[in-house]
């Protein structure tokens, strides 16, 4: 049996340079989208994800879904800080952390619209916790002062928080000191001070969460069943990676829902695209396709070789997109987490996993668009089809 060779495939496709061109840039535009999708989804979670580290765990209030509606009280948090698990600095002291959390509205630099911010306050261990976190410019606030200091993602997308500038919340002016490098983090979209002080001019007699380290990664299953068996506790017990991951997944499951919606949108009509492609090169080639029947090429191998024509506009299509779409690595967004109630920057990531997506869902649209026209091209009678020559 005669096989149609590929460079025959590839040269109909060289001839045909404007509707090759156009078809695959339909195809590039919806994979391209699919594509910045998968990113952006990749980009929340690997952000959320990237802000805890896995010997970390944040308690809160039993209930509770984010640190902002968490209720903890100093009592249980000293039985927290007393168990085993809890590891300990060189200098005997636990590696534990009161926080407390609250929301502030700041206005966004290119919008002019206020929108709520987090800000943490911490101590000196919870800065220890997080090794991620490192000071870009300015100094660390003091302990015991009204002075802050704001992540990089924050800084860059809102007005007010220069170093030395000075914002006004729960009655106070807090002194700008500080502006820190959390990298690809929720933390980069905070604004951090010292516990006690914050706590105070909230008149917040309560503690938002506890973080601790624990004495060995594996600990975590023995802390968590020692917390469910002390009465005294009501708690919910988490990795840090794990917590701070399920504060993306409601923004996430809208992001995916939506951008995967818009997909199939497109890619119908890019199927569409295709397929009236090929269904025209069949009619403009029925002369030729008789003479390659005539010369022994059986019906499978017309079929294979319109196929394959159909997939490799595909994957040049696809190719195009996914390349359009790395582009977008070096883009940040800026939007409101609505399980937090704040903003969260984070940009969109590429990885092999979505370039392997993009480009078999740039070929699943061509072999949809192709089979049809193909098929066509191999039912094609030599007679007839000679006779149209």
């Amino acid at each position: 049996m005669q096989r149609v060779p590929l460079s025959y495939v590839w040269r109909n496709l060289a001839t045909r340079r404007l509707t090759t061109v156009l078809t695959a840039g339909g195809m590039a535009l919806v994979v391209f989208v699919f594509t910045a999708v998968l990113m952006l989804d990749a980009g929340l979670r690997m952000t959320m994800a990237a802000t805890g580290r896995d010997d970390n765990v944040v308690a809160i209030r039993a209930g509770s879904e984010t640190e902002i509606q968490s209720a903890l009280g100093s009592a249980e948090a000293a039985v927290l800080e007393d168990f085993p698990e809890v590891a300990r600095d060189a200098r005997g002291e636990r590696l534990a952390a009161r926080e407390c959390v609250v929301l502030y509205s700041l206005v966004k630099r290119e919008t002019g619209v206020p929108t709520n911010v987090t800000i943490r306050g911490t101590t000196a261990t919870g800065l220890q916790l997080r090794p991620q976190v490192r000071l870009a410019e300015g100094r660390m606030f003091r302990p015991g002062t009204s002075e802050i200091i704001v992540g990089a993602g924050l800084a860059r997308n809102f007005s007010g928080v220069a170093l030395g500038q000075t914002l006004r919340f729960a009655r106070r002016d807090w002194l700008v000191v500080g502006r820190f490098d959390a990298g690809r983090t929720a933390f980069s979209s905070e604004i951090w001070g010292d516990a006690a002080q914050l706590r105070q001019a909230f008149r917040r007699h309560v503690h938002s969460s506890l973080i601790f380290r624990l004495a060995a990664a594996d600990q975590f299953a023995a802390v968590r069943e020692r917390a469910r068996a002390e009465r005294r506790l009501t708690v919910d017990l988490k990795p840090e990676t794990q917590f701070y991951a399920d504060q993306s997944r409601a923004l996430a499951g809208f992001i995916s829902i939506l951008g995967l919606t818009l997909s199939v949108i497109f890619s119908i009509g890019a199927v569409i695209g295709a397929m009236i492609t090929m269904y025209a090169a069949v009619a403009n080639r029925t002369a030729e396709i008789g003479t390659l029947r005539a010369l022994g090429f059986t019906r499978a191998s017309i079929l294979a070789a319109f196929l394959a024509e159909s997939l490799l506009l595909a994957l040049l299509g696809g190719l195009a997109g996914v390349g359009a779409a790395s582009l977008m690595q070096s883009v940040s967004v800026s939007t409101m987490n609505w399980q937090t109630f704040s903003e969260l920057a984070f940009a969109f990531r590429l990885t092999p996993g979505i370039v392997v997506a993009g480009l078999l869902f740039s070929l699943g649209m061509g072999l949809v668009g192709g089979v049809l026209p193909a098929w066509r091209a191999a039912r094609i009678n030599i007679v007839t089809a000679l006779r149209s020559a």
